[in-house]
């Protein structure tokens, strides 16, 4: 009985092979699939500390007081003088600055922001002033919210900034598209985006490719092999929206946070989930690949 279950514990892994596995996963910090972990949530401020306070004795009992020397003999008493009854306390400077609009903090790349959701349009109304608006927070939100970036909160952050610049940025006449269906991916500003028969069909947005050790190469390539849940034998993940297209690679859902720049994939293209449903629809065997460019650091 013994020998039979060794035996069969090493004839298992040889039953199936199927072509196209994916061999991408999450970076190895996270555990999980897809090519990048989450990006570690930053820790809260604490304030902390009380105030200082007499305590009682070694035995228990109050501390007494100690007692308030009185004036001595010689010191001459004066007299406390009289506010004068048209002395007024002195006013507080008003201040001229806008409050930001309740609710949404403004931050350090404000301007820049604004810029940017002017120029891609879609977002809502924005002023190019470096102010902060209710009307600027709403289209702030609603850029982080369609783009995957955390907190949700209105501020034009580092993270916001860095976004909606390559996305502003990005050229999709770039890519030599052709004919047909092509998935098209601007490896050096992290975008992807697809065009049918010279017509931009899914506008770019924001993508993670592989890290340094497994850069994703640049080239024209096509989609040979899809499922809509792969699972990857070298990672043990699932890859949701697989659509294998190169060694090993393809696009696939990430459902870790895709905004960190210190990891990455193992070569695959990783997709927000609206994105890759998205490709998915729009994608069959024999879509036509494209990536130009190369991502800084790999």
């Amino acid at each position: 009985m013994k020998r039979f279950r060794i035996t069969s514990r090493l004839v298992a892994p040889l039953v199936v092979v199927l072509v196209g596995t994916g061999a991408c996963a999450f970076d190895p910090q996270s555990g999980a699939g897809g090519g990048g972990g989450a990006a570690p949530a930053g820790a809260a401020e604490q304030v902390t500390g009380a105030s200082g306070t007499s305590g009682p004795d070694q035995r228990g009992r109050p501390t007494p007081a100690a007692p308030t020397p009185g004036p001595t003999r010689s010191a001459t008493a004066k007299p406390t003088p009289k506010p004068t009854r048209g002395t007024t306390a002195p006013a507080t400077p008003a201040t001229t600055t806008t409050p930001p609009a309740a609710g949404c903090p403004q931050g350090e790349h404000q301007r820049a922001v604004e810029t940017y959701l002017a120029q891609l349009g879609g977002f809502g109304p924005v002023t190019v002033d470096g102010r902060q608006s209710a009307a600027d927070c709403a289209a702030i939100k609603k850029f982080q919210k369609r783009y995957g970036i955390r907190p949700v909160e209105g501020r034009a952050g580092p993270t916001t900034s860095d976004v909606a610049q390559r996305l502003a940025t990005t050229d999709p006449a770039r890519c030599k598209a052709g004919t047909g269906t092509t998935f098209c991916v601007d490896l050096t500003r992290q975008t992807v985006w697809a065009v049918r028969n010279g017509k931009v069909i899914m506008e770019p947005t924001v993508t993670r490719t592989g890290m340094s050790g497994y850069r994703t190469p640049s080239g024209t390539y096509a989609v040979n092999y899809r499922n809509p849940k792969e699972w990857s034998n070298p990672y043990e993940v699932w890859l949701p929206y697989w659509q294998h297209f190169t060694q090993g690679m393809g696009f696939h859902e990430t459902t870790t946070y895709l905004h960190s720049k210190s990891i990455g994939s193992h070569g695959c293209v990783n997709l927000l989930h609206a994105d890759a449903v998205r490709m998915w629809e729009l994608g069959k065997v024999g879509t036509r690949v494209v990536l130009v460019g190369r991502r800084p650091g790999t």
